[in-house]
């Protein structure tokens, strides 16, 4: 039987054995080490190190040219920082890869503007090789790569409201007043389960409004949503995160029957 490459959660309409086709990496740190050391972790659970980039400007071009599904980025190199070089590289065309920005602090405002220009989330460089793999193959579908408390104690500490930082996320207006309900309580840190054991919504109409947001808003993921709801006032830092109700059998909302 013939074997076809598809990318990560295609299908295969003939019914054909599918090889899935391993991530495609790019490397950008001006640390050998580290460079060495992720090429041999993501080499030996076979993700495929494309390109290397020892600081900005590289990481930029070589994007460009081999055109990766994911690029783990250092944020602080010399030439152009991790920052710049994501800024560039997400431009919004189409088929624009994932990135993970590489640090040695979680609380860091230079990881939280570059999750502002789009990035999927980040890593310490101290991450575990499971756990480094893991992370290539999470973004690389699409999903985001940080933890709801995390991204609120970075969104809490570094959000700036209003002005510039409100205008540029966009006018909230465009959600409907489910959809607000649905951002806001994101925003707090509820996951997919505890937003539709709160609202009495199946989790799959959850998703149907995360989708919704994201589109509206015009936003990658769930860590962008968070940043939005901060940035714009929906929600303020001194919010504390809704309590969790106990748990009740979720009934289909409205806009599904």
């Amino acid at each position: 039987m013939p074997h076809r490459r598809l990318p990560c959660g295609s299908t295969d309409p003939f019914g054909d054995t599918v090889t899935e086709q391993p991530p495609r990496v790019l490397l950008a740190d001006d640390q050998t080490l580290v460079r060495t050391g992720f090429r041999m972790i993501l080499r030996a659970d076979g993700v495929d190190v494309v390109a290397e980039a020892t600081n900005g400007a590289e990481a930029v071009e070589a994007a460009r040219r081999t055109r990766p599904d994911v690029i783990l980025m250092d944020i602080r190199m010399p030439q152009m920082d991790g920052l710049e070089a994501t800024r560039r590289i997400l431009t919004g065309a189409p088929g624009e890869p994932r990135v993970i920005i590489l640090t040695t602090f979680d609380l860091d405002r230079y990881v939280y503007a570059a999750l502002s220009a789009g990035a999927s989330g980040f890593l310490l460089k101290d991450v575990t090789p499971e756990h480094l793999a893991s992370a290539v193959r999470t973004v690389r579908t699409g999903d985001a790569l940080l933890a709801p408390a995390i991204t609120r104690r970075l969104v809490q500490r570094f959000a700036r409201h209003g002005g510039e930082s409100a205008a540029l996320h966009r006018d909230l207006a465009a959600l409907t007043p489910r959809e607000l309900e649905v951002l806001g309580l994101l925003a707090r840190g509820l996951s997919n389960a505890e937003l539709a054991a709160r609202l009495h919504l199946a989790e799959a109409t959850v998703k149907t409004h995360v989708a919704r947001i994201l589109a509206k808003l015009g936003l990658r993921d769930r860590v962008q949503a968070v940043i939005a709801a901060y940035e714009t006032g929906l929600v303020s830092a001194g919010d504390r995160a809704a309590e969790r109700q106990p748990a009740e059998q979720p009934e289909p909302d409205a806009e599904t029957r």
